[in-house]
């Protein structure tokens, strides 16, 4: 190399003969949309702990008033248990037209949930729990409603995931969305299962 090209080479910038590509955990044997996941569940994971301890914490003030059982809410944890043991299912498949059904069926439930939760509300309302009445309503409809929003965002996915089915994608890549997408459903539930015994259990 000259000594004119030294001093116009930009060393800080990659060239096509000395690329060093950024370090990936595929090394490790695990995906990058894991590690991924698995940090963003991490992220939410301590949302949700900071609002079930603020929940504990704030039920033993006197203003306290604990919203009645619904019978509703037994149905949409039974619709967001079904749609995580469908993923779950599906996620050991090998066959794609399975695997079509498996995602379906999932994402079935999961908008049967989010009705589910959207009727709860409404009923909630109709009993005259508002938001503004007393804490536990306030609680109740924070909660649910940013669980509702990430299980929105989870149907997003799912629908994603559909695509690359459909689409013709190599069945491993299919596969690994799946996985995701059930991994992530299976964390919805445990929040949903935590909060729900919350309010009715303890």
């Amino acid at each position: 190399m000259s000594f004119l090209s030294q001093i116009r080479g930009k060393p800080w910038l990659p060239d096509d003969k000395n690329q060093h590509p950024a370090p990936s955990t595929k090394a490790l044997g695990v995906a990058d949309e894991k590690v991924g996941l698995w940090v963003f569940l991490a992220v939410v994971g301590s949302l949700f702990l900071i609002f079930s301890n603020a929940y504990v914490e704030r039920r033993e003030y006197d203003d306290w008033r604990a919203l009645p059982e619904l019978g509703l809410l037994w149905f949409n944890t039974a619709m967001l248990i079904l749609s995580s043991i469908t993923l779950q299912w599906t996620r050991i498949l090998e066959n794609r037209e399975r695997i079509k059904i498996g995602l379906l069926s999932g994402g079935f439930f999961a908008c049967a949930f989010l009705i589910g939760q959207l009727c709860a509300w409404q009923q909630f309302a109709d009993m005259g729990y508002l938001a503004s009445t007393n804490p536990a309503s306030s609680f109740f409809y924070l909660i649910t409603g940013v669980h509702g929003l990430h299980v929105l965002g989870g149907l997003v996915a799912l629908l994603r995931t559909c695509l690359k089915t459909w689409g013709g994608f190599a069945l491993n890549q299919v596969q690994l969305s799946v996985s995701l997408c059930s991994v992530y459903w299976h964390f919805l539930l445990l929040v949903w299962l935590v909060f729900f015994g919350l309010m009715f259990f303890s």
